[in-house]
């Protein structure tokens, strides 16, 4: 999942994007409203967080043209404490949920989460299942055969972007562009190395071949394979 952060208080938007990061989402992170605008209407992402003050394009502004555009990403804006006629704004200019500051970060993934479930753009279940292999995002529960499998925070992202899309060919780069960030300048091959991890978690221990690589296109994942 790819979430854009458009936050100017730094230690705040630091604090969310190295939390969402170990819960497995890409995160990109905007300082102003102007650049928030530009990724917003560079890059899909499938949730925006968006805070209200901002320097260049306010938050309720930037909700605003944002929907006019046609861009109807779910926005989660963060209002001030007390602030009844922010929420009331945020609703009227198009968001899709508030959080009060100062939140509680289990509380805003959570409300992250709902939004990704209710939303129709991302395509997002409460579970996945191909063949016998189980991908529950909200418990970040992984089993196959019913026996649980331990994935790492990047691992439990690839593979729920590949399980979105059962029997689609999916190239390396439209994996690294959901999975990693915007800013990330590393090897591309990273996302060979992921799958390779992945197969001897999810394939390899139960005598399957559910990951294809399709040469020169990218890989697939398929019902189980014996």
């Amino acid at each position: 999942m790819r979430v854009l952060v458009v936050e100017d208080e730094k230690k705040v938007a630091a604090a969310v994007r190295r939390g969402m990061e170990a819960e497995g989402f890409a995160v990109d992170v905007a300082l102003t409203g102007t650049d928030g605008k530009w990724f917003a209407t560079q890059n899909e992402y499938d949730v925006i967080v968006l805070d209200i003050m901002l320097p260049g394009i306010n938050g309720f502004k930037l909700c605003a043209q944002l929907r006019d555009l046609g861009i109807w990403t779910p926005i989660l804006m963060l209002t001030a404490k007390d602030g009844d006629l922010d929420e009331a704004e945020a609703l009227d200019t198009g968001a899709d949920d508030f959080l009060r500051k100062p939140f509680s970060y289990v509380v805003l993934v959570a409300r992250i989460r709902a939004l990704l479930r209710r939303s129709s753009l991302g395509e997002v279940s409460l579970s996945y299942e191909v063949g016998d292999l189980t991908l529950d995002p909200n418990s970040r529960r992984c089993a196959r055969a019913g026996q649980d499998i331990h994935l790492t925070a990047k691992e439990f992202a690839v593979l729920e972007f590949l399980m979105r899309r059962p029997g689609d060919v999916v190239g390396k780069l439209e994996i690294l562009d959901n999975v990693w960030d915007f800013a990330f300048e590393g090897d591309p091959n990273i996302v060979e190395v992921y799958i390779g991890y992945l197969r001897k978690k999810i394939d390899e221990p139960f005598d399957r071949k559910s990951i294809e690589t399709v040469r020169g296109a990218g890989y697939r994942l398929v019902p189980s394979r014996e």
